[in-house]
């Protein structure tokens, strides 16, 4: 037998797979990004050091930006406009508020790029695109450690001790990452088939810090229209963030329920439409 009748004949041999887009609804594939943790992880890797690479501060960015907002707060909204802060000293107030909100809008502005920006990598080799925005707002989290532990540090000088709510922090924590990669999905996917997407972003962010209770206590809006101000999901975390962390008040309670189930529906909604243009994205991205 010939050299070439063997190999044709261990070619034949070999399985064959076809990669075929879904049709109709399709699952959200969570076995198949299990078997792809080890991409999410070193994507997740390479997004913490890019962000860092060559900048002359590094790390002290994440410091930087809720140090410098929380400032500008205290002096306009706390010391001039006399902004209430139900009885917590401004600034600890802003900060704590500003954290979770600048790991929202960091991981919303990434996610929202984040398949457009890795358009090399998605138009040469298969895996589940899910990987992409996923670990773009991973990588937001070392820069929420970094200035958490600022954070302690204010809790310690103004002598600030938690109550037993602190270990409900998790879980707001993961109510923010949620609510970004709900709202990223949706982004992400469009903004490959609207370029014009992106120039949104920015605006989106600015608007809806002005809408969550960074600057200001939900306090302030009347009762009766609390639960349907929970509508924004961010609101629902930044209360829950003050209620774990400083204790002064009660829990957020129906606004916080309202939240947590436009989160969901956000998240749900965004896997599925994710996965429906999925097929899509190698084409036209």
């Amino acid at each position: 037998m010939s050299a070439i009748s063997k190999q044709q004949l261990e070619a034949d041999s070999l399985p064959t797979f076809f990669i075929d887009p879904p049709s109709g609804w399709t699952s959200i594939g969570l076995q198949e990004l299990w078997a792809y943790r080890e991409l999410l992880y070193f994507l997740t890797l390479r997004d913490i050091k890019v962000r860092y690479k060559q900048t002359a501060l590094g790390a002290a960015w994440a410091i930087i930006q809720p140090l410098f907002m929380m400032l500008v707060f205290s002096l306009f909204f706390g010391r001039l406009a006399r902004v209430p802060s139900d009885g917590i000293p401004y600034p600890i107030f802003a900060f704590c508020a500003l954290l979770p909100w600048q790991l929202f809008a960091n991981a919303l502005t990434e996610s929202s790029n984040s398949l457009v920006g890795n358009q090399n990598l998605i138009t040469k080799v298969y895996f589940p695109r899910l990987v992409v925005p996923i670990s773009a707002v991973l990588g937001g989290l070392v820069d929420f450690a970094i200035a958490f532990g600022i954070l302690l540090l204010m809790l310690a000088y103004y002598h600030i001790v938690p109550t037993w709510a602190i270990v409900t922090l998790p879980g707001f924590l993961l109510l923010a990452i949620m609510t970004a990669l709900g709202v990223g999905l949706w982004l992400s996917a469009l903004n490959v088939q609207y370029r014009d997407v992106r120039y949104t972003i920015n605006f989106v962010i600015q608007f809806w810090l002005f809408a969550t209770p960074v600057a200001y206590p939900s306090s302030i809006v009347p009762a009766r229209w609390r639960a349907l101000y929970g509508l924004n999901p961010m609101a629902g975390v930044v209360e829950g963030f003050r209620w774990a962390l400083l204790g002064k008040s009660g829990p957020p309670g129906a606004l916080l329920w309202v939240s947590v189930t436009v989160v969901i529906a956000l998240l749900i909604g965004g896997l599925y439409y994710f996965r429906r243009m999925e097929a899509q994205f190698a084409d036209i991205v």
